[in-house]
């Protein structure tokens, strides 16, 4: 495991188990860690992981993973998934998605907003999506994540 991933899992593991208001901090805790890294590094690392800001106790501001698939993409995107997406199956690391007709670009858009990891990229059709997964476990999680979207 190279050094960038090494530092990005523990920043992950950091903002997991403790409150985290400021880059400041999270410099703090790398370097404690034995990582020395610039503010310049620590907000590439933000980026990249896709971390955001949400309210944390008291109201102030903290680090969170804002790709992790919570209740809010179920909530958000069930009406439009359960509406539209008739199936989905996947070869390797390429799924197919089936709409009724007219809806693969409203349910791909809906996709595309989730940013879920390991999807490389979309393209609807009339009634079909394709997307492109990095692996064939990315392929597979998707496959599972959509098809409890839309009840199978």
């Amino acid at each position: 495991m190279n050094i960038r991933r090494k530092r990005q899992d523990l920043i992950l593991e950091i903002i997991n188990g403790e409150s985290i208001y400021t880059q400041e901090e999270l410099l703090a805790r790398l370097r404690d860690k034995g990582f020395e890294v610039t503010q310049a590094t620590i907000s590439r690392d933000i980026k990249e992981l896709r971390l955001v800001k949400k309210a944390g106790p008291q109201g102030k501001s903290m680090y969170s993973h804002g790709n992790e698939l919570s209740s809010d993409y179920f909530h958000r995107y069930h009406s439009i998934f359960s509406d539209t997406v008739l199936s989905i199956d996947f070869g390797m690391n390429t799924c197919v998605i089936k709409c009724h007709a007219g809806m693969a670009q409203a349910a791909c858009a809906a996709l595309d907003s989730m940013r879920l990891e390991g999807v490389l990229g979309t393209l609807a059709g009339d009634d079909t999506i394709f997307v492109l997964c990095k692996t064939t476990q990315s392929a597979e999680q998707l496959k599972e994540t959509i098809e409890k979207m839309i009840n199978v």
